[in-house]
């Protein structure tokens, strides 16, 4: 089924369903490693469907592994049985090293894999939109050139910065592209590098990349929601809403009000639970209570959405899942 998607971001807060980034604790439901989960499109597929049977989400999240995009340009990635993949050593060091990198084809490495999972899922969950999920353009820089060296060098070597996202951004293009091509109805784009940096250099080295990838792939059958987790986002609430995305989606690090208290009230802002301290962490009551007080403060802002603060973490306990959305039901129909 399509969505009118531009519809539905104007419904997202008014229907009051949350919209958690909830993906990885299938692999409990399955009873499959989280090594299996992110090597198999058909066992993703099924554990998407499976949330979205025994949950009530607004939308149908699929994995968001940011290692992915940084492995089809060939970094090493550490995995193991129970934890999500991640990037180790470093790709590229310097300028001349990031203009030599090649852009990869999308469908190298695992990325057909991850385009084929959604596709799938989105034939099996037909009661609600699935969107997939990418890195943005500065955390995959990053990712090449090492977290901290991207950091700094956002000072120190603006050229090998810029070298390596013209090269991101290229690849992320095609990828988001080949996502719509696959039928599903938008993306989560997580660029939470880009909330350690300074608003003027999030303007420069993050912004204007973001803004491209979603200039190519949104429309009204299609959205991006941009999720940043970094402590800085309240400092660049102007510079986020100018990258056009349909909604927002901010990390624990940050006070959701003060977010909500900056950006305009047209797009949904949606967050932001504790995925470690409560979702992983917590119990059924921390958790209900957690979210019930969020919902108290938060819902006089109309384009207010409840979501976990991030990704949910693989072992998160599933009666905490389940006391999180008791909690969203109990208050909308109080």
């Amino acid at each position: 089924m399509k969505y009118n998607m531009k519809k539905w971001l104007a419904d997202l807060a008014k229907n009051k369903k949350p919209i958690p980034l909830l993906s990885f604790p299938a692999s409990q439901l399955l009873g499959v490693s989280v090594y299996e989960f992110t090597h198999n499109s058909m066992l993703q597929a099924q554990g998407i469907a499976q949330i979205a049977t025994k949950t009530d989400g607004a939308a149908a999240v699929c994995m968001m592994d940011l290692s992915v995009e940084a492995e089809a340009f060939g970094c090493q990635i550490q995995a193991s049985e129970h934890e999500v993949p991640t990037v180790v050593g470093i790709l590229i060091s310097d300028e001349d090293e990031a203009e030599a990198l090649n852009v990869p084809e999308v469908g190298s490495a695992r990325t057909g894999m991850y385009i084929e999972a959604a596709a799938k899922a989105k034939e099996l969950v037909t009661d609600r939109p699935v969107l997939a999920g990418i890195i943005g353009p500065f955390s995959l820089a990053g990712r090449l050139m090492d977290v901290s060296e991207a950091l700094v060098n956002c000072i120190a070597d603006e050229d090998f910065v810029h070298a390596a996202l013209r090269k991101t951004t290229s690849f992320l293009k095609e990828y988001a592209l080949a996502y719509k091509e696959a039928g599903v109805d938008g993306l989560v784009m997580a660029e939470p590098l880009a909330g350690l940096l300074s608003p003027g250099l999030e303007e420069q080295f993050s912004a204007p990349y973001v803004k491209e990838i979603i200039d190519a792939v949104q429309d009204d059958n299609f959205i991006v929601i941009y999720h940043n987790c970094g402590p800085n986002t309240p400092l660049m609430t102007e510079s986020l809403y100018n990258n056009g995305a349909g909604a927002y989606h901010f990390g624990d690090a940050i006070d959701i009000e003060e977010i909500l208290k900056k950006m305009p009230s047209d797009k949904p802002v949606c967050g932001n639970i504790s995925p470690s301290e409560q979702f992983l962490k917590g119990t059924y009551d921390s958790m209900y209570n957690e979210t019930y007080a969020l919902l108290e403060r938060c819902s006089k802002y109309e384009n207010f959405v409840l979501s976990s603060g991030c990704d949910i973490p693989p072992g998160a306990k599933w009666e905490n899942i389940e006391a999180f959305f008791c909690a969203a039901k109990n208050f909308i129909n109080k």
